[in-house]
């Protein structure tokens, strides 16, 4: 417990994260598949004579600019702060192990941001070969970002065993380029750019979507352009899923084919419902887009695009809220459990104690302070007090047995524990867990543990 715990009341930091990086996530791949949109649609104007799709484009690529340039940074930023409050063990090991792959891609970032704002300003004020040579320069340095951020990404999911054997050992340098190029990197680098291509084509549909009606012919023609960028996703996702879930070792895809097995009885497992609501919010897109955009351009407005743009926000935060569960109970598989403690170091903190060196508990003289000490240290990077994942709604009707009952299949971890596939393993000396077991009954009562008013105490004396 080498850092304080960030304690955030209701959603947990868990849920923070995760609103800042789905928001994130559908502007970051916007700015990787709009890149590539932007010049292959400017090359076609300029190849066609069609100065009206120009004027269009250069419309299309100021609010362009203002999305990824503005919103994508600053959440950017915010997923950096988030996370280094959330999980700063995890945080400090990706950037130890993959310094210069972050260096690399803030450098290509910058490159992104100035390409950005060159390529607007720049409209009918250079040569058209120079002004489309800056787009295709955005392009190559913004996926030159998602071609890095993957690896890094993908290692927390398959570190792969090559640096699994250096970790903790201070060669891991060593293997930066097993790490990077894991397992998963292919599979999950080309689902990642279909969702680009199609997050490009839904942002140009809602940005298309406002042309005046009296303009139907150009209206008619930009709108079915833009929504063949759905197409290639829609086909091909299948065949880089099925990748994606063969790579996977089987461990990470037994979560969804215990709750693909277990349909019939409705028992899903949160993996497999997240799944599921990725095919079918993708389906939705297609649909609509085929049905609307496709079919019916004029009638195509932008109550339409939004639908479209909810449902891909949809698909897309699943699909990533499926990535994060296929790692548990780990935040980087076999190597960090997903409450910061690094699995070298578990059977220590059994002997030692996993409060003993913890700064941020000195001051946690008493039994009640000290079990609060290890519940931040080990159950709020997941669970929240009376939140998300409430310890006193899991908790509710449990006696002190019955919860030091549950602490203790926790702390043993057999391979027949029904947790195991879920949860870190609880650790620490029996001493802290005991500590820990009066809080939480202290915590799981229908007080709360809170001070009952006066009027309910005079009441439960009588």
């Amino acid at each position: 417990m080498n850092y304080p715990a960030w304690d955030v009341a209701h959603i947990g930091s868990g849920w923070v994260i995760g609103i800042i990086a789905i928001f994130h996530v559908l502007i970051s791949h916007f700015a990787v598949g709009g890149g590539l949109y932007l010049p292959i649609a400017e090359r076609k104007a300029l190849k066609e004579g069609r100065r009206e799709w120009l004027n269009l484009l250069r419309k299309h690529s100021r609010f362009f600019l203002i999305l990824t340039g503005v919103f994508g940074a600053v959440s950017g930023v915010g997923i950096w702060f988030a996370i280094g409050l959330a999980n700063p063990e995890a945080t400090s090991a990706l950037i130890h192990n993959f310094v210069f792959a972050w260096a690399a891609e803030w450098v290509f970032f910058l490159v992104e941001l100035s390409c950005a704002a060159v390529y607007y300003y720049t409209w009918d004020r250079v040569s058209p070969r120079f002004h489309l040579a800056v787009g295709w320069l955005y392009a190559a340095a913004s996926l030159a970002t998602l071609i890095i951020i993957n690896g890094i990404l993908t290692f927390m999911l398959t570190p792969g065993e090559a640096w699994l054997s250096a970790a903790g050992t201070g060669r891991e340098a060593s293997q930066f380029w097993p790490a990077f190029f894991n397992p998963v990197y292919w599979p999950s680098l080309f689902l990642r750019i279909l969702v680009c291509l199609n997050l490009a084509g839904v942002w140009a549909l809602a940005s298309y979507s406002k042309i005046a009606k009296a303009s139907d012919g150009l209206r008619a023609e930009t709108l079915r352009w833009s929504a063949r960028w759905i197409a290639p996703g829609f086909l091909l996702l299948p065949v880089f899923l099925a990748w994606f879930l063969w790579s996977l070792p089987e461990p990470r895809r037994a979560l969804l084919e215990l709750g693909v097995h277990t349909i019939g009885p409705g028992a899903f497992t949160q993996a497999t419902r997240a799944a599921l609501v990725v095919l079918v919010a993708s389906a939705g897109v297609a649909g609509l887009v085929y049905l609307f955009a496709w079919k019916s351009p004029r009638d195509f407005g932008f109550s339409h695009a939004a639908a479209v743009l909810a449902l891909a926000a949809a698909a897309t935060g699943a699909g990533e809220y499926t990535r994060e569960l296929l790692r548990k109970p780990y935040v980087v598989v076999r190597y960090m459990y997903s409450n910061g403690v690094r699995v070298q170091d578990a059977a220590r903190f059994n002997r030692e104690g996993f409060l003993t060196r913890s700064l941020w508990a000195a001051g946690a003289a008493s039994l009640e302070k000290r079990g609060e000490a290890m519940f931040r240290g080990q159950c709020m990077a997941c669970h929240t007090r009376k939140g998300y994942r409430s310890m006193r709604r899991l908790l509710a009707g449990r006696n002190e047995e019955s919860i030091g009952n549950l602490l203790r299949t926790l702390h043993e971890r057999k391979e027949d524990s029904p947790y195991r596939a879920f949860m870190p393993p609880l650790v620490g000396t029996e001493e802290e867990i005991a500590a820990l077991k009066t809080y939480l009954a202290k915590l799981a009562a229908p007080s709360g543990g809170e001070e009952k008013p006066a009027v309910v105490k005079q009441i439960a004396s009588q």
